[in-house]
């Protein structure tokens, strides 16, 4: 059977991720970051726990060993990375933050040699410097005055501890899922869920959201039901069912071209410039990334 459908259907759930930094850009011009992580998520439950429920019936309520694993990666992952995404893209531009979040990956193989030991080859080192190279370009323009000033745009700096979040997460969920055999899918149903009722709180007590609620134009809601059912809901599941039918390491090469589109998106939606420099670093920030991360062989076959 032809695996166009799969490749297609990766190629639209990269275009929903871009679509989904256009969309928090827009968005966080009316709401605070945790009162925008709190609907974007609150709107993505319902359908992630149909999903739960039909695909995985047996999974639908966790085990009690269970419950702190999940606790932990929906503070870590879910609600850290998307406080500090939307926190960062009200400092910085969709560009710049979509740039930064492709070095996920790389962040993550640093993180694994760092923290738990991981070996690194000589190739995946140089990919890394790469990547590095391709996030001080986008940063700092390459202008000799910010580099010598140390004058980094604040936005940048945020969207990269979210990175750092991510990748935490990333570590985590791989070590807990096979420590309390626990399925990718309830992972992310119930880490939504811990985002959803922890940002509500710090939200009613950090941005008092009441206040904007009733001046919210129409247009915000369609923005984060974006960001809710197709960056997060439809895009976790076509991910999924790519992983299932042409694995984990041709599904990630997908994710390089989410910097791409969003490039694109951003110049055309929020009318961002597309500078040459930006052009190239994104080609050597996904460059490095896929040297820095890609699997090994021996992992791969497995």
């Amino acid at each position: 059977m032809s695996n166009k459908p799969v490749y297609i259907s990766m190629l639209i759930a990269t275009l929903f991720w871009s679509g989904a930094f256009i969309a928090g850009k827009m968005a966080g011009t009316v709401f605070l970051p945790l009162t925008l992580t709190f609907f974007r998520f609150l709107f993505a439950l319902p359908f992630i726990f149909l999903l739960l429920k039909l695909k995985e019936p047996d999974n639908f309520v966790p085990a009690k060993e269970q419950i702190m694993p999940l606790i932990i990666l929906g503070i870590v992952g879910t609600l850290g990375y998307h406080y500090f995404f939307f926190m960062a893209l009200r400092y910085t531009t969709a560009t710049n933050s979509a740039l930064i979040g492709a070095t996920n990956p790389m962040v993550t193989t640093v993180l694994a040699v760092l923290f738990f030991k991981e070996k690194i080859t000589a190739l995946r080192l140089v990919g890394v410097g790469i990547s590095l190279f391709g996030v001080f370009g986008v940063v700092t323009g390459l202008d000799p005055q910010i580099i010598g000033a140390m004058a980094f745009n604040q936005g940048d700096l945020i969207m990269f501890v979210g990175v750092l979040c991510f990748s935490v997460y990333a570590l985590l969920s791989r070590k807990f899922m096979l420590k309390y055999q626990i399925s990718p899918l309830t992972v992310t149903a119930y880490s939504f869920l811990v985002c959803t009722i922890l940002s509500l709180v710090l939200g009613l007590l950090l941005e008092n959201p009441l206040a904007t609620l009733g001046q919210a134009p129409g247009r915000v809601w369609v923005e984060i039901l974006y960001m809710s059912i197709l960056a997060s809901v439809i895009g976790y599941y076509v991910q999924l069912n790519s992983i299932q039918k042409i694995g984990a390491p041709k599904t990630m090469m997908f994710v390089n071209l989410v910097p791409v589109h969003t490039i694109v998106l951003a110049a055309v939606i929020l009318g961002e410039k597309i500078s040459l420099l930006k052009l190239l670093m994104a080609f050597v920030i996904i460059l490095g990334v896929y040297l820095a991360a890609r699997p090994e062989k021996t992992i791969e076959k497995q």
